[in-house]
C-alpha cells in the first residue's frame, strides 16, 4: 500500500508563499495520480491539482491556476505544492491523495489519503 503524509503548512500573510510536501512511501508514484485537495471550515472539499508522471500536463483548479505549482523530487518520493500570492480564501486543511486512476483522483475518491496540513492566510 501507499502511504502519504502532507506537511509544510503554517500561518502566512496574504501575498506570501508556502511550499507543501507530500511524502509518498510504500511505492514511488510512477503508477499513481497524485492529487492535492483542500477543505475549508464549513465548505466542501475542493480538488486543486492533479498530477500524473506519465501525463504531460498538471491540472489545476481555476481558483489556484497561475499561483500554485506542482513539482516532484528526483527520487519520485515527494510531490510539492508551491503556493504563491496566497489569499485569505486559501485558508484550509490541505491533503494529498493517490490512486492508480486519474478519473478516481479527479472525482475525489482516491484510495489513499494522507493526513492534512493546515494553511492559514491572514489578511
Amino acid at each position: 500500500d501507499v502511504q502519504l503524509q502532507a506537511s509544510g503548512g503554517g500561518l502566512v500573510q496574504a501575498g506570501g508563499s508556502l511550499r507543501l510536501s507530500c511524502a509518498v512511501s510504500g511505492s514511488t508514484f510512477d503508477d499513481y495520480t497524485i492529487g492535492w485537495f483542500r477543505q475549508a471550515p464549513g465548505k466542501e472539499r475542493e480538488g486543486i491539482s492533479c498530477f500524473n508522471p506519465n501525463e504531460p500536463d498538471t491540472h489545476y483548479a481555476d481558483s489556484v491556476k497561475g499561483r500554485f505549482t506542482v513539482s516532484i523530487d528526483n527520487a519520485k518520493t515527494t510531490v510539492y505544492l508551491q503556493m504563491r500570492s496566497l489569499k485569505p480564501e486559501d485558508t484550509a486543511v490541505y491533503y494529498c491523495a493517490a490512486d492508480p486512476s486519474l478519473i478516481t483522483v479527479v472525482g475525489g475518491r482516491s484510495k489513499y489519503w494522507g493526513l492534512g496540513t493546515q494553511v492559514t492566510v491572514s489578511s
